[in-house]
């Protein structure tokens, strides 16, 4: 009886134990999120105060232009690179620097010089760009090592509630604190802002980085590829994460290792494609309705939406504490439908009550959107996650900027509404084509059907995954 006891005791205190790490852990990150958050504000704070600054410094639009395009083409250049810094460094030392950096050039800016101000502020658009892709890269791709595989989406939702409640107070007070206080009480604000992120960072245990061990993904051994060199593709992939001399390989093979991954994350760059238009839009939009004030309709609609996004976090944190799962690739592909649509319905010209119910439904999705493909990037294994979620950063920031340039050119001839339109159109046919591809992989495996049996004799059919086509 006695010895039938000691199992039983055992395994409690193990499952106590490991209650107990779970609540570190997790108090930890909430630790990790309210200085994220507290540096987003002085994200979203500098992108107005700065562009504001920037435009009154030359007095020319299209400086304003510039420095939005070196911003993005910095973070682009980040993307490409930080998976192999993370095969180098830990995600904590990442992430520290990346702020500490940020923090030095708004200094930087504070103490220039009139005649040296221009140098300054390219200078803050690169280190801005460059290390705000570095930090979010770094941290998304670690949740899973800081709080484990089970509470994944509960992370996610928990991190992007503290990026909208910071953009909220950003976008809002910018007006009033560069008013009131100037552009240099501003970026002292926004300096500051970045310090107490890079105390944060410094204080805790934050797992990540360094080639993290884990192994090839499970689809990388139904390749054909894998089976000819008897799994030491999947080995020479970690060995190259490790050394990060191969970076874009390991990206476009980490994108590869499961079906509609690399669908997945075209599809991201489509929809950063089509929220530079609602974004180079709503100003214009927003004048047509009250030319007096056109700042009041932008600011309610990114209020709105920023309540449907905390909300819909809510609901996913509900949904993931209850069930123990993430809401998945369709919920991705569902959701960018929804949001894509709500956008173009936000310039369809309706009452301003429905048009609030649009934003709230528009943020919500935003959210889901968010949740499911950060939740689902995060599980292939760590030696590929930091190389496909910079790849990912990268998409995104092409995607984006492309957009800017050609909306900008196409709202000079066109309505607002058939700019964003056909801009959000493309992520919604884009988005239909990942369902269909979601939707036919999950039959496959409902009916147990091999992929060697679905091409049997038909090379030219096309259901192979990304992995099998890249071989041709």
């Amino acid at each position: 009886m006695g010895s039938a006891d000691g199992p039983k005791a055992d395994e409690t205190d193990g499952d106590t134990r490991k209650a107990r790490d779970t609540a570190v852990s997790e108090r930890r990150f909430r630790f990790l999120v309210a200085g994220y958050a507290v540096s987003s504000y002085g994200t979203f704070l500098n992108m107005v105060a700065l562009n504001l600054f920037v435009y009154e410094t030359t007095g020319r639009a299209l400086a304003m232009g510039l420095f939005m395009a070196v911003r993005l083409a910095s973070g682009f250049v980040a993307g490409l690179v930080v998976g192999g810094l993370l095969a180098r460094f830990s995600a904590k030392s990442i992430m520290l620097w990346a702020n500490v950096g940020q923090g030095a050039v708004m200094l930087v800016l504070i103490l220039a010089p009139d005649g040296m101000l221009t140098g300054a502020l390219m200078a803050v658009s690169v280190v801005i760009g460059a290390c705000g892709t570095l930090f979010m890269v770094a941290l998304r791709s670690s949740i899973p090592e800081m709080v484990g595989e089970d509470r994944r989406a509960w992370a996610n939702s928990l991190s992007i509630t503290g990026r909208s409640l910071a953009m909220v107070a950003g976008f809002a007070s910018a007006g009033v604190v560069v008013s009131l206080v100037g552009y240099t009480a501003a970026f002292l604000v926004d300096m500051a802002t970045f310090v107490a992120c890079a105390v944060t960072v410094a204080l805790l245990p934050i797992a990540g980085g360094k080639g993290a061990g884990g192994s090839a993904p499970k689809g990388s051994g139904d390749s054909e590829g894998s089976e000819n060199s008897g799994g030491s593709v999947a080995g020479k992939d970690a060995s190259a994460a490790k050394s990060g001399r191969r970076w874009r390989p390991v990206a476009f093979i980490a994108l590869a290792a499961a079906p509609g991954m690399g669908l997945m994350v075209a599809l991201r760059g489509v929809d950063a494609f089509g929220s530079s238009s609602h974004n180079a839009a709503l100003p214009i939009y927003s004048t047509s309705l009250d030319a007096s004030n056109p700042a009041v309709f932008v600011s309610a609609f990114w209020c709105v939406w920023a309540l449907g996004n905390i909300g819909a976090q809510q609901v996913i944190q509900r949904y993931a504490q209850r069930t123990g799962r993430s809401v998945g690739a369709l919920g991705f592909g569902y959701g960018t439908v929804v949001m894509s649509a709500a956008f173009i319905a936000a310039f369809a010209g309706f009452p301003l009550a429905v048009t609030a119910v649009i934003a709230l439904i528009a943020g919500a999705a935003d959210g889901l959107t968010e949740v499911a493909y950060t939740s689902h990037l995060q599980t292939l294994p760590a030696t590929l996650r930091g190389h496909a979620f910079g790849l990912s950063a990268t998409f995104e920031n092409l995607g984006f900027g492309v957009g800017m340039i050609l909306v900008a050119a196409a709202l000079d001839r066109f309505s607002p509404l058939a700019v964003v339109g056909w801009s959000h159109g493309a992520a919604i046919v884009v988005a239909v084509v990942f369902l269909l591809r979601v939707a036919g992989v999950r039959r496959a495996e409902r009916t147990g059907l091999r992929k060697e049996e679905a091409v049997e004799g038909r090379p030219d059919r096309g259901d192979r995954d990304g992995a099998e086509v890249s071989r041709g």
